[in-house]
């Protein structure tokens, strides 16, 4: 998606996001809306960006996640390093998972 197209998309979606009650519920919502392929990506992507904050080596949080260096550079560049607007960095800190190892209860 062109970055001047991502202005002109609908907020339903996120408007919908916002209004989640709890972490039960936003499982269940993104369980109808996602394949469990694409939750998947998205789950190992926080849990990179959650361990890149934490300052684990690449060869560390491919062995807890299992994602590819591919993906762990894309999650650094295109998450971390603000080109989406930091809110992944943002939500890392706000949930104090750059301070400690994380769980599997926390993904």
């Amino acid at each position: 998606m062109a970055r001047n197209a991502k202005k002109q998309r609908s907020n339903a979606l996120y408007e919908a996001i916002v209004q989640l009650r709890d972490a039960e519920e936003c499982k269940r919502f993104f369980d109808d809306l996602c394949t469990p392929t694409e939750l998947r990506s998205m789950e190992q992507r926080y849990d990179v960006a959650a361990y890149l904050m934490q300052d684990k080596v690449y060869l560390e949080i491919l062995e807890k996640t299992g994602a590819s260096s591919a993906t762990i550079s894309r999650v650094r560049r295109n998450i971390l390093d603000n080109e989406s607007g930091g809110a992944m960095r943002e939500m890392i800190l706000r949930m104090g998972l750059n301070k400690e190892e994380q769980g599997e209860e926390k993904k």
